[in-house]
């Protein structure tokens, strides 16, 4: 007796949308190559039901400050750059292989260095200076002086097609308006809420931003710290967007590393936590897994620090797209 077996794959009636990052010298900017993400038509890695045209990619943090705060195993493989975020962000490139360079403007948040709008150029310029790979720029996280700080930047780094971060309510009026006028994209943050990822990308379209410009950004965490509830809320934008609403149809970052190192079963050395093993090798395992996790929920970009979890991220990235290595 031949039984037949029902074929079960799923078609999607929608893409989501394919974001190109960076520019070379013949699109205006000074990138020797770009990034693109999205474009899925299946959910993360269905490869028998749809297209994957492009793999996630692997961006590394650098600071326009010291990362006085790391851990010392973060802090080791940078120790003597840490003052240099051009030198910085070229041994994360050329070391380590990261595939774009996230600079984080630490340094201008008004409780901390309180770092002037110029300042944050010429960061901006030194590591875009330093490395040719396509550049994150996120702001300080305060958005009164974020959207003092982003006209500066935005304009120093014109052409570059950067992905600047993050928008939210009330300063998604000026990051559009930079976007449009010097040519970069954007990312859209929302706190763990499906209507409120929704509800910013629909304010960023009202003004006319284009939805093929942005990145949504449903916020981060470490895994053991609410990292399930992200997946979920990850799994339904992605499914929403592959159904056909055009309002979250866009690829998603996760910033992996801001909230694995901020952790203690990360963080914390074996004499205060006896029996978990040594923290250089806890650490960048726990950022690995974390990262992981947020591939299968379909992340598009992941912001990352250790070098070896960056390593091992890579190379399941490779595997779970049908090749080696990332």
């Amino acid at each position: 007796m031949t039984v037949e077996i029902p074929d079960i794959r799923k078609s999607w009636p929608h893409a989501i949308n394919a974001v190109t990052i960076g520019a070379t010298s013949a699109e205006g900017g000074t990138r020797t190559s770009t990034v693109t993400v999205g474009g899925e038509t299946t959910l993360p890695f269905y490869h028998f039901e749809g297209a994957m045209p492009n793999k996630p990619v692997v961006a590394m943090e650098v600071w326009d400050i010291p990362a006085e705060d790391w851990p010392d195993p973060i802090r080791e493989p940078f120790a003597d750059v840490l003052n240099d975020p051009g030198t910085w962000a070229k041994r994360c490139v050329d070391a380590f292989g990261a595939e774009m360079i996230c600079l984080r403007l630490k340094g201008c948040d008004p409780n901390g260095a309180d770092r002037s709008p110029d300042e944050a150029a010429v960061a901006a310029k030194q590591v875009a200076g330093a490395v040719s790979v396509p550049l994150i720029v996120w702001g300080c996280g305060n958005n009164g002086k974020d959207s003092e700080v982003f006209p500066v930047v935005a304009e120093a780094l014109s052409g570059e097609n950067c992905l600047l971060g993050t928008i939210a309510e009330d300063n998604y009026k000026t990051l559009t308006a930079l976007g449009t006028a010097y040519g970069h994209k954007l990312i859209a943050e929302s706190p763990v809420d499906i209507n409120m990822a929704k509800q910013i990308n629909i304010l960023a379209l009202d003004v006319g931003f284009p939805a093929e410009n942005l990145v949504i950004f449903p916020s981060t965490g470490a895994l053991g710290y609410g990292l399930e509830y992200v997946y979920s809320i990850m799994e339904r934008l992605r499914i929403a967007g592959l159904k056909g609403d055009k309002v979250v149809a866009m690829p998603m970052l996760c910033d992996v590393g801001s909230e694995v190192w901020s952790v203690k079963e990360a963080r914390a050395p074996e004499s205060e936590v006896p029996g978990w093993g040594d923290v250089k090798v806890r650490g960048p395992l726990w950022e690995a897994s974390t990262a992981t996790v947020y591939l299968l929920a379909g992340a598009d970009i992941l912001v990352m620090r250790h070098p070896e979890a960056v390593r091992l991220t890579k190379e399941t990235i490779g595997r779970l797209m049908g090749g080696g290595s990332g």
